[in-house]
C-alpha cells in the first residue's frame, strides 16, 4: 500500500486524539509507521482513540495545544518526522458560533504554530495540512467547487478553515517552494463519516445517540445536500498525496506541482441530502425520525459539492466506497457496540476490507509500483 513508503517512516500526527486522526493512527500502525501524537486530551465524546487503544501502540503520545508553540516545536524537533499530517483543529460548525476566539485561535493560528515548527525543522520533511470542504466561499451552487476557488467562509469554522489554507499558501511561497526539501500540501474532505465518531451536531452520532436511548432522531435541515463518504477515502487521498511528495518513483507530477491544494471528495453519487442519509440507515437498523427544522437556526449551508478531478488526473485518486457501502460500513460498526477489546478488531478489519476493494479496483496507491 502506497508504495511502501510508510514503512518504518516517522510520522508526526497532529489531532492523533479525534475521530478521523484515530482512523489516521490505525491505519498508519497497520502500515509500519513510527507514529508519534500530538494533541490535547480527548474531549469525553471522543471515545475511539482509547477504544482502539492506541496510546500503547504509538511511538509517542504527547498531550499538548497546538497554541503552544515552543512546546510544539520542541516535541517535533525531539520526533524529527518525515511526514506531518495537520488534523489538531476545533472542527465543529455550530460550536464555532459560540467560540469564536477559540476556533480561529486553533484553526488559524495553530496552523502557524504548525507551519513554523515544520520551517525550524531545516530538514526533509512532507506535510499534509488537512482542512474541509467548508472552507470555500460558499455561493450556495450546485456544481462542485474546485480547488482554484475562492476561499471563505459564512460561519466562524468555516471562515477559520479558509484563513487556515491561505496560511497554507503564503507560508509554502515564502518558506518552503525554493528548499527543494520540505513540501507542503494541503487537504480537502467531504463529509466524513464511520464508526467511532460521537461529535455533536453531526447526523450520524445524532442518529446513533437517538436510537441508543429509544428516540426519535433529530433532523435540523433534512434538504441540505453534502458530500457524504468514509473517514477511510479522505485518509488514503491524505496518504497518497504524501507517498507522492517523497517519491519521484511513485509520482505522475512534480513536487512543486503536487504541494498545493487537493480535494478528496466522494462520486457525484454520494452527494445526498440529510434526509437520504437517514432513510439509507433506519433501512439497516429499526428506528424514525422527526423533522426538527428551525427557520431562525443557525446558519449553515444548504448546497456542497466536491469536484476531484485535480486528484483523479494528478494522483490517480479516486474513491473506493459508494454511497450505501459507506452508510453500511458506518451502521456495522455501530451496531458492534465494540468494547476496547473488540474496537481494534472491526476497525482493523474495515480498513483491510477497503484496501482489498481498492486494489481489486486498481486504485493506484493500492497497486504495487
Amino acid at each position: 500500500m502506497f508504495g511502501s513508503v510508510f514503512q518504518g517512516a516517522k510520522v508526526f500526527v497532529t489531532g492523533h486524539t479525534g475521530f478521523k486522526g484515530s482512523w489516521l493512527c490505525q491505519w498508519l500502525v497497520r502500515l509500519g509507521a513510527e507514529v508519534h501524537g500530538y494533541a490535547l486530551d480527548p474531549q469525553p465524546h471522543e471515545t475511539l482513540f482509547d477504544l482502539l487503544g492506541l496510546s500503547r501502540r504509538l511511538a509517542s503520545d504527547t498531550r499538548g495545544d497546538i497554541g503552544d508553540l515552543e512546546k510544539l516545536n520542541s516535541t517535533m524537533l525531539a520526533v524529527q518526522p518525515q511526514f506531518v499530517f495537520h488534523l489538531a483543529a476545533q472542527p465543529l460548525v455550530r460550536l464555532s458560533f459560540d467560540i469564536p476566539v477559540e476556533t480561529f485561535a486553533t484553526n488559524v493560528m495553530g496552523t502557524v504554530h504548525l507551519l513554523e515548527s515544520v520551517r525550524r525543522q531545516q530538514r526533509p520533511i512532507v506535510c499534509v495540512v488537512v482542512t474541509t470542504d467548508k472552507c470555500y466561499e460558499n455561493r450556495e451552487w450546485l456544481h462542485a467547487y474546485r480547488e482554484e476557488d475562492s476561499m471563505g467562509g459564512y460561519d466562524p469554522y468555516s471562515a477559520s478553515k479558509g484563513c487556515a489554507e491561505l496560511v497554507t499558501s503564503a507560508y509554502r511561497r515564502s518558506y518552503f517552494q525554493a528548499s527543494g526539501d520540505q513540501w507542503i500540501a494541503s487537504a480537502r474532505a467531504g463529509n466524513v463519516i464511520g464508526g467511532g465518531d460521537w461529535a455533536k451536531d453531526r447526523i450520524v452520532p445524532d442518529i446513533f445517540r437517538a436510537l441508543g436511548s429509544g428516540e426519535a432522531i433529530p433532523v435540523r435541515n433534512k434538504l441540505a445536500t453534502r458530500p457524504w463518504q468514509h473517514v477511510l477515502e479522505p485518509i488514503s487521498g491524505y496518504l497518497w498525496l504524501a507517498s507522492n511528495l517523497t517519491s519521484s518513483k511513485l509520482a505522475r507530477f512534480p513536487n512543486s506541482e503536487l504541494a498545493t491544494g487537493f480535494n478528496f471528495g466522494p462520486s457525484l453519487a454520494s452527494n445526498r441530502t440529510v434526509a437520504e442519509v437517514v432513510e439509507a440507515v433506519l433501512e439497516l437498523v429499526p428506528g424514525k425520525w422527526v423533522d426538527r427544522s428551525d427557520p431562525n437556526a443557525l446558519h449553515e449551508a444548504s448546497k456542497l459539492n466536491l469536484a476531484t478531478d485535480k486528484a483523479f488526473h494528478m494522483l490517480g485518486w479516486s474513491p473506493t466506497w459508494g454511497f450505501e457501502e459507506t452508510i453500511a460500513k458506518t451502521v456495522a460498526w455501530y451496531k458492534e457496540k465494540p468494547t476496547e477489546k473488540t474496537a481494534q478488531e472491526i476497525t482493523s478489519a474495515q480498513i483491510e476490507e477497503y484496501e482489498q476493494q481498492a486494489s481489486a479496483t486498481n486504485k493506484s496507491w493500492a497497486i504495487k509500483h
